[in-house]
């Protein structure tokens, strides 16, 4: 249907042109004359009416090749004038040159079909640019009108306006606000950059008024309704800054992506202006994936992700299936997770060979079918139960799902010959105080005991709190914030490290490529953030007052809750990879064959649901500390 549209467009556009062009010289020929009887009754006119076929071929033609009909005049500038004036010239003197050719042709200049008065030529070209940039524009002035007030409503972009940045994105966007429908209703007040040579200038008749320093008292003064952030190559941290004083106005606030975000950099369009997003206050630098090391390892290899139905499992699959693995599988316990993965990547990589398979890590005998048949060369192992406190009250189910489960998949990777495996792990393993971060400590002396006693390569990758993942808190905010509040925040004091998905699963492939065996790969991943800071941005994001419209009520830390996570233990050392954000920590020693017999001695006891499970573990996780 959109085809068919577009089609019907260029053909009206066409038609619309055509009989501008035979206005043109019809009108240039009638200013030859004295009377309009001697026009109408002149040879000349036979001739044009005749000659006519030729005339809007040729100008067809030449209209065409420069895109007269493919160009979006709703952003039409110079570029387009200009384009129209020298196709309306270009394609006059093809008509004159096919008409003298077909003269020479003929012997004779004065034949009937070889010539119009030479006046013409020269005018016929001027009046066919006037005509034709009169009707675009006056179309496009049209739709402007009717559709001002239902894209003022449908993008949220009106009002007096405040731009932060007086750079080329700047005056990109500026620009475009003065040719945009979508634009309609914003009105720019003022320029705010720190650079001082800026102060007092002017960038397409708006003018800079101030430094970030000036923001608040600027926005007050001048009845500022909307900010938008336009400074794509900001630095995070430069960036989150600045958006945090902006959330001390009352203005709306939006903001340009960063710059590897915009498809085309020399163009900032209308669309590219989106909602302030969490992520944009966590002051940190976005991790880059190093895709060549990433494809060398896992394009053209058979890869096993398991747990590949839930936040980190899912993300792993996107983007193994982008660096052209030679079969993905997954495997998940939950059906539903692992129908939407892979209806996804069909759609997304439809000629990905790809195996969904459901199942648990705990059986024995399923996870060795999967290994036997497939015979996977990386295993990413994303299956694990996480949440703290739930595992609290069901510790024998997390010690289970997460210690065996992990230990029956590295036995099965180690038997079927694995080259890699890579454990997902967490920052709650360090110095535990509940029952979920010491299974996933042991998960980790798994890993690094099998490192030594295998010919894969056993890593565990370490990171602290996943922005947007299945349980996390800012899903929870956002539901509390759509309910009308309020807001639950266990402690005020409360901080996390926090990454977003794709950047925990970067660091994921990234660590599996550096992987050489027994590491545990720790991400920098700069300063901890408050929660209660969180909420805040959050409710205020939302268009909201923390503590007016959307209250936030402390309900006390919950069983096994750290008021601050640790990412690594006193232990262990640090030392830099190829990645400046990625670190290994060193290994700590422990007897691995006494490690694994017990696990082997103990697996039928955790099946009694006894409450001694708790003081086993801490046998082996001598940092683990029982919550009273």
């Amino acid at each position: 249907m959109g085809k068919v549209i577009k089609h019907l467009r260029m053909l009206g556009l066409a038609l619309i042109d055509a009989a501008i062009v035979f206005f043109s010289y019809a009108f240039s020929l009638f200013l030859r004359y004295d009377k309009f009887n001697y026009f109408t009754e002149s040879e000349h006119l036979q001739n044009l009416v005749y000659c006519l076929p030729i005339i809007l071929f040729v100008h067809f033609l030449v209209f065409s090749a420069m895109n007269f009909y493919r160009t979006i005049w709703h952003y039409a500038g110079v570029i387009e004038i200009a384009k129209i004036a020298i196709g309306s010239f270009i394609a006059t003197v093809f008509t004159f040159a096919v008409f003298l050719c077909y003269s020479a042709a003929k012997g004779t200049l004065e034949t009937q079909l070889a010539v119009l008065p030479e006046s013409v030529y020269a005018t016929a070209p001027f009046f066919i640019a006037v005509i034709i940039m009169a009707e675009r524009f006056t179309i496009r002035a049209i739709r402007k009108f009717v559709d001002k007030g239902n894209n003022e409503t449908k993008f949220g972009l009106k009002g007096r306006t405040m731009i932060i940045g007086a750079g080329d994105a700047a005056s990109l966007l500026l620009d475009n606000m003065k040719v945009s429908d979508k634009f309609g209703g914003i009105m720019p007040i003022c320029l705010i950059d720190d650079n001082p040579k800026k102060q007092g200038m002017y960038l397409h008749n708006c003018p800079v008024m101030g430094t970030r320093h000036d923001i608040i008292k600027l926005a007050k003064i001048k009845k500022i309704d909307l900010i938008i952030f336009c400074i794509p190559s900001c630095p995070a941290e430069e960036k989150a800054k600045i958006l945090k004083i902006c959330q001390k106005t009352d203005c709306k606030l939006k903001t340009l992506p960063p710059i590897y975000q915009i498809e085309n950099a020399d163009y900032v369009s209308t669309k590219n202006v989106r909602n302030v997003e969490i992520e944009d206050l966590l002051g940190r630098e976005p991790i880059r994936l190093e895709l060549d090391c990433v494809e060398d390892y896992v394009g053209g290899k058979t890869v096993l992700v398991t747990g590949g139905g839930g936040s980190i499992g899912s993300e792993l699959c996107r983007q193994i299936a982008a660096n052209n693995p030679k079969k993905l599988v997954i495997f998940d316990i939950y059906e539903n997770n692992a129908y939407d993965i892979q209806n996804e990547l069909k759609h997304s990589y439809p000629e990905l060979d790809l195996s969904v398979l459901i199942g648990s890590v705990r059986d024995t005998r399923r996870i060795n079918y999967v290994f036997k048949r497939f015979k996977p060369e990386v295993v990413y192992h994303a299956a694990a139960h996480k949440h703290v406190p739930l595992m609290e009250d069901s510790p024998n189910e997390a010690v289970k799902n997460n210690v065996f489960g992990t230990l029956k998949t590295v036995r099965a990777a180690d038997k079927y010959n694995a080259e890699r495996f890579v454990l997902i792990s967490t920052d709650k393993a360090v110095n535990p105080t509940n029952i979920m971060g010491a299974s996933k400590r042991m998960c980790e002396m798994i890993v690094q005991a099998y490192n030594r006693l295998s010919d894969t390569n056993f890593v565990a990758v370490r990171f602290g709190n996943v922005l947007g993942s299945n349980g996390s808190v800012v899903p929870l905010f956002k539901r509390q914030i759509e309910q009308g509040g309020p807001v639950t925040v266990t402690d005020p004091s409360i901080i996390r490290y926090f990454m977003t998905i794709p950047e925990a699963v970067s660091l994921v492939l990234q660590a599996g490529a550096y992987a050489k065996g027994g590491e545990i790969f720790v991400l920098d991943m700069g300063e901890p953030v408050k929660i209660i800071d969180l909420a805040e941005n959050l409710i205020r994001l939302s268009g909201f007052t923390p503590y007016v419209d959307i209250d936030i009520k402390f309900t006390g830390l919950r069983p096994g809750e750290k008021k601050f996570e640790e990412l690594l233990m006193s232990e262990e050392g640090l030392t830099q990879t190829e990645n400046k954000l990625i670190f290994i920590g060193q290994p700590i020693q422990f007897d691995e064959n006494e490690f694994i017999e017990a696990l082997d001695t103990y697996k039928e006891k955790i099946y009694d649901d006894g409450n001694e499970i708790k003081e086993w573990v801490k046998k082996f996780v001598p940092t683990y500390q029982i919550p009273k």
